[in-house]
């Protein structure tokens, strides 16, 4: 490629042709703040709208300042960073942007974790020298999983890329113009009364807190100190491999063990969890999987444990939703097996019993609220809180994951496999299906447990397997985005896959939208993933049919896979939305 060779802050510098100034910058490490610029490479997406100008710089022979994130560099380009004009201008641009912004930072939920608050920490920010009309938008939390607060909207629009352009569900867009202009759903609807999928992938790339999750974490206190009810909670497998970075732990430290003992010294009564759920749907999931190869008929196959997904179904391919799994997703069997076979086994009612989900997932707050999931005569599962939240409520009762012992989840529903496991990451769920379809249709044991042709970030993964002697070809895909155009192939006749795994978050529920923030966004993705792989590795149990627990619940309770209480209790159906 031919490069290119220009002057920063007097310091030669030799970049490839049609490079920005600011990644001329990062090269030789001089640091130009920016706020709206985002750039995610394991995406391959760029936000490059130029609209705060934090990035400005001065380049010899232009007379207007030029941003740094969209202005190319060019043969003997002479660029200042820091001169004295490029400095007032970018205190009075990130002044201004204060100006119409709360100073509610004590109280916001992404205090610590704000860019805004950073640079104005950064910039020695002490006074508001201009404040004089601020607009006052309500909150938007009527969909009881996404909160919208557009008086914290700066418009850089880096939530507008990933929704258009990343998950193509296009739901947020610019609105107004001059002091008026904010991103929000057009119209500036409220968010359930658009088809959002709230998979939260917008909150990940949020830069303030003008996009983050409905709260339940005082509702989950109020449950722990009520001593009339029963109080059990059951943790996500992608919880295990990301929580211990809120309290500075390496990324892809994997603690389940203390997590399950955070959680019982929070006041729990019983700590389940969700991968034993995980292993249950793949009993039933598996048992739709090989009916359908059998009988050539709803082909592919889409799994059905990621509610963003099923969403997005929904709304965007309502005449697919035949081919979907009717599975519940895991957080659903165990609110339901919890509220009908545990209650019965501690003598317990379902009202009795408030199940708590720790989700690394938005679209599971609501998931949960969605009126068909009670099939135990009241919500399967009352509240779900994320990563994040759980972290505070630790934090707060003074609880430090780093120093605490490691204790064993309670049985049965904690009881579960390594292929419960990897379904928090891409690929997982296809994995730990192929494990168990691959021994019920070969009749044979599976020695090779590990599917690698399935797992990594790659958006769109295939893999062919040989089941009694015919080829079934199989899929993954994650972020919505590669959902469409696999979906789209699917409408058009185009897609010969047997089998496709769908996750509404690229990387999977590993990287869902209430897990930990960060600006190392690649590396921590790829970190949780392996740690999920490597607790897989080091389980004694490796399939889900075989989870001692599992089979246990289907002797005393369901029958068997299919069984009409299984499909009461454990499947579900989707809607035209």
């Amino acid at each position: 490629m031919t490069k290119t060779s220009v002057i920063i802050d007097g310091r030669a510098v030799t970049v490839d042709e049609g490079a920005t100034i600011l990644e001329a910058a990062k090269t030789i490490n001089v640091r130009v703040p920016t706020l709206c610029h985002l750039h995610l490479e394991d995406l391959q997406m760029v936000n490059q709208v130029a609209s705060c100008r934090l990035c400005v710089v001065e380049v010899a022979g232009r007379k207007p300042l030029l941003p740094a994130c969209a202005t190319p560099v060019a043969e003997g380009m002479e660029v200042r960073t820091n001169s004295k004009r490029v400095l007032a201008a970018r205190r009075a641009v990130l002044e201004l942007l204060l100006s119409d912004h709360p100073t509610d930072c004590l109280i916001c939920v992404k205090s610590t974790n704000c860019e805004l608050q950073k640079l104005a920490h950064d910039f020695a920010i002490d006074r508001e020298r201009f404040r004089w009309e601020v607009n006052d938008y309500p909150e938007d939390t009527g969909s009881r999983a996404l909160k919208r607060d557009p008086n914290k909207c700066i418009m850089c629009r880096r939530c507008e890329t990933m929704c258009s352009e990343i998950q193509t569900v296009g739901v947020l867009t610019a609105n107004g113009r001059g002091f008026e202009a904010i991103v929000g759903p057009a119209g500036m609807k409220p968010v359930l009364d658009t088809n959002c999928t709230f998979c939260g992938q917008c909150v990940t790339v949020c830069p303030t807190g003008a996009l983050t999750g409905v709260s339940y974490v005082q509702d989950v206190w109020e449950a722990l100190f009520d001593t009339s009810k029963t109080v059990v909670v059951q943790v996500a497998p992608a919880i295990r491999a990301a929580i211990g970075e809120e309290f500075g732990m390496a990324p892809g430290t994997a603690i389940p063990g203390r997590l399950a003992a955070g959680l019982r010294r929070l006041g729990f009564d019983a700590v389940f969890d969700t991968t034993f759920g995980a292993d249950l749907t793949i009993m039933e999931e598996s048992r739709e999987i090989v009916e359908r190869l059998h009988d050539q008929h709803h082909l592919p196959l889409l799994t059905s444990c990621c509610p963003g997904w099923i969403n997005f179904l929904e709304f965007q391919f309502p005449d697919l939703r035949d081919i979907a799994s009717t599975c519940k997703s895991p957080q659903q069997m165990v609110g339901t097996i919890a509220k009908t076979y545990y209650a019965e086994r501690i003598g317990k009612r379902a009202e009795d019993i408030v199940m708590v989900a720790v989700m690394p997932c938005l679209a599971k707050k609501y998931e949960a609220a969605r009126p068909e999931h009670t099939d135990s005569g009241v919500p399967d599962v009352d509240y779900v809180i994320t990563t994040r939240e759980l972290s505070k409520m630790l934090k707060e009762a003074g609880i430090d994951l780093r120093y605490i012992e490691d204790e064993s989840f309670d049985n049965p529903l904690g009881e579960s496999t390594g292929a419960g496991v990897i379904f928090g990451a891409t690929g997982g769920v296809l994995e730990a299906a192929l494990r168990t379809v691959y021994e019920q249709v070969n009749e044979r044991e599976l020695e090779d447990v590990n599917f690698t042709a399935v797992r990594g970030m790659q958006g769109v993964k295939e893999a062919e397997i040989r089941l009694n002697g015919k080829v079934v070809r199989v899929a993954a895909a994650s972020g919505l985005g590669n959902a469409r155009k696999l979906l789209t192939k699917i409408e058009k006749g185009e897609s010969t896959y047997d089998v496709i795994e769908i996750m509404a978050c690229p990387g999977g529920c590993i990287n869902g939208g209430g897990q930990p923030y960060s600006q190392e966004r690649a590396e921590r993705i790829q970190a949780r993933i392996e740690a999920l792989y490597a607790v897989d590795k080091g389980q004694a149990v490796r399939k889900s049919h075989e989870n001692p627990s599992v089979q246990r619940l289907y002797e005393e309770f369901l029958g068997e896979p299919g069984s009409e209480k299984a499909h009461k209790l454990l499947h579900t159906v989707y809607f035209r939305r």
